[in-house]
């Protein structure tokens, strides 16, 4: 009797297990058999990732500023001053104008090791900059040591910035490179079709991932020019890294470029009018633009090369402008 009772028990719970496992595995067929539900055309377009799209334009603008020998503005040359070329061959200038048009610009701060001692003085001279600011322009701010990184984004607020620049730390090594880059991709947000960066640096670059090659193309296509406040310590040459010692190079090759200027600082007393003459820079520029005469949208540099027809040749002055740019694609 009782192995009779032991075997109705075993062949119940065997029952139970075999009702279990068909549950189990009906669930498990279900889940795999779900259909996730299609989103409909709105919402999908809503999530979609956003395709950048390069817009072609006829009209080619070119920034000009013009200074004596002392580095003065000039502010008093017409249109009929002005000669372009592009690839050698004449353009005609339809545009041309001298204004205070808003400028949205891109501040970079070097917070790395070498910039310790320069910190305070280069905060004040931020400040100066700042001070000639159009109440339309619209700043950002990136910091860089051996990592760049957004600290403040795009506002019209430049007190922001100041504040940050103001507490910023200095350690680390330097990747100047890579934050131009950085500084070239958040200025595709910019409101303003005048675009500058001003770097605050001594220029050494000892930890990029990319190079100056990669970095010369993006700021060619992004028309955004490169001001450049070089801090370097000249008096203690013989104590300064390989980097330091290039860094006058490196933001002359990258400033010049685009119509930009750099401007060496050879003493710190000297940050707070550099500050200002960067400003004054942004605030007294020719624009002149042409529809180039090559028409051909094949997505080739073009190079630019502008020269003054004066009454009195030889009068000494210099011209920063925009050295090339590139065609628009089909």
């Amino acid at each position: 009797m009782v192995q009779r009772f032991r075997q109705l028990a075993c062949l119940a719970a065997l029952w139970q297990f075999s009702i279990l496992a068909f549950a189990f595995q009906m669930s498990a067929d279900e889940r795999v058999q779900i259909v996730p539900r299609v989103k409909s055309s709105a919402a999908a377009a809503e999530t979609a990732p956003q395709t950048v799209v390069r817009v072609s334009s006829s009209l080619v603008l070119i920034p000009v500023h013009v200074t004596t020998v002392s580095g003065s503005p000039v502010t008093t040359l017409k249109k009929e001053n002005f000669a372009l070329f592009e690839d050698g061959v004449p353009q005609t200038i339809t545009q041309f104008a001298q204004d205070d048009a808003p400028v949205s610009v891109g501040v970079l701060l070097d917070t790395s090791s070498s910039m310790k001692n320069k910190m305070p003085r280069v905060s004040a001279a931020a400040t100066e900059f700042f001070r000639f600011a159009n109440p339309d322009d619209e700043f950002f701010l990136i910091e860089f040591n051996g990592k760049a990184k957004l600290t403040v984004p795009f506002t019209h607020e430049w007190h922001d910035l100041a504040r940050e620049i103001e507490r910023a730390k200095a350690n680390g090594l330097t990747a100047l490179i890579d934050a131009i880059h950085l500084a070239v991709a958040q200025m595709k947000q910019a409101r303003n079709t005048r675009k500058a960066l001003v770097i605050l640096s001594d220029g050494g670059d000892n930890y990029s991932r990319r190079n100056l090659r990669q970095l010369r193309s993006s700021l060619l296509e992004s028309e955004v020019q490169v001001y450049a406040m070089g801090i370097f310590d000249f008096e203690t040459s013989g104590r300064r890294t390989t980097e330091e010692r290039n860094g006058p190079q490196l933001l002359t090759a990258v400033a010049m470029e685009t119509g930009g200027r750099e401007f060496p600082v050879r003493s710190q007393d000297d940050l707070l009018s550099t500050g200002v003459e960067i400003a004054r820079d942004l605030r007294n520029q020719y624009i002149l633009g042409y529809s180039p005469a090559n028409s051909v949208s094949d997505g080739k540099y073009r190079h630019v090369n502008l020269k003054l027809e004066l009454p009195s040749p030889g009068s000494g002055l210099h011209t920063y402008y925009r050295r090339g740019y590139f065609a628009p694609v089909q």
